[in-house]
């Protein structure tokens, strides 16, 4: 089954965001609210190629019940790794594999993956076929307008769209411009022309400033032949955004306190079969494939310090949350975090 086949029209997903969408931060949007898909957030090929990174690459692609349907998103320069990592998935509970030739990133950059793969067309290609011929689950890709210039995405989405994907998201900013300008909405004509001229089968989904499901129905109101879109950075001003809920108060310090205990259980090892609380206790354990992942290669307490980077989700748009907001900042421990809590709404 092509999943991209069975979306509605416009579909919506969650964008990859690295360190922000993983398996916890998934779960507590499916609650309040979610996408019609999720993505992981990108791993390497090469790391899952690789005895000493694999763990690292499982770990990225676990994925909880309330994550389906979804997407593994991976990205590299190694044709080889690719297909080793795509004839993997295949194995594992998703329902596509997604390429990451978009990542801005001058790290990912630097090794020659994301928006790199711009500037190596023939390697992208490569890369590309040697995923489709090693799974039986549909390729799609995810990409930027260029490297630098505007102008050259009239030249390298036909490159990608003459390999005919399952869908291709497009992130309507080059790489030189990261996220420092306007999402270039004046294209959108241009790409659906060149998506139906050489790949019309193709899923179009367009990425770049949208908001919310609102916004999304009224881009597509007024372009209808794109098929779906993606939501990044809206997230962080409403985890509700997928749905037309504005959140209390209440609400968000909800999702605060989920968040919350979906990472004490999942620093305290509870990755080869996690414990919700907010799901039924009978719900089938988080996967990475035939296999769960080991308990005891979990029980060390990850940092602390990458959950703060979510307060600001929550913690936002009501009266007081800039002070509360600081205040959790300073804690050092999920028990530090909800004695603030505690403490600041009673």
């Amino acid at each position: 089954m092509n999943i991209w086949e069975n979306l509605p029209k416009p579909f919506l997903i969650l964008a990859p965001m690295e360190g922000v969408t993983d398996i916890m931060f998934r779960q507590v949007i499916a609650k309040a609210g979610r996408p019609d898909l999720f993505f992981t957030e990108f791993t390497n090929v090469s790391s899952y190629a690789s005895e000493k990174g694999r763990w690292n690459a499982l770990e990225r692609l676990q994925v909880a019940p309330t994550d389906s349907p979804i997407i593994a998103q991976i990205w590299g320069k190694n044709p080889e790794h690719f297909s080793e990592c795509a004839s993997a998935l295949a194995s594992l509970e998703f329902s596509g594999v997604d390429l990451n030739f978009g990542c801005p990133d001058k790290h990912v950059n630097k090794a020659g993956g994301g928006a790199a793969m711009i500037n190596t067309p023939e390697l992208a290609v490569a890369c590309y076929q040697n995923a489709k011929q090693s799974t039986n689950l549909p390729v799609s890709i995810k990409t930027r307008l260029g490297w630098a210039s505007l102008s050259e995405h009239q030249t390298w989405l036909p490159t990608l769209l003459e390999q005919h994907p399952a869908a291709l998201t497009v992130h309507l900013r080059t790489k030189k411009e990261m996220s420092k300008v306007p999402a270039h909405y004046e294209l959108i004509p241009g790409i659906i022309t060149l998506r139906n001229q050489i790949s019309p089968q193709t899923k179009l989904v367009i990425n770049g400033d949208i908001r919310d499901r609102a916004h999304a129905l009224e881009l597509h109101a007024k372009y209808p032949k794109i098929d779906g879109f993606m939501i990044g950075r809206g997230v962080f001003q409403n985890p509700y955004c997928f749905t037309n809920h504005t959140p209390t108060c209440e609400e968000l310090m909800e999702l605060l306190k989920m968040h919350l205990d979906l990472y004490e259980d999942h620093a305290n090892g509870f990755l080869g079969g996690i414990r919700s609380r907010y799901e039924d206790e009978a719900t089938s354990p988080v996967k990475t494939g035939a296999r769960s992942v080991p308990e005891k290669r979990h029980s060390h307490d990850p940092s602390y310090e990458p959950l703060k980077h979510f307060f600001k989700i929550y913690v936002n748009n009501f009266p007081g949350a800039k002070d509360l907001r600081a205040k959790l900042m300073e804690t050092h421990s999920v028990a530090e975090a909800r004695q603030i809590l505690a403490d600041n709404l009673s």
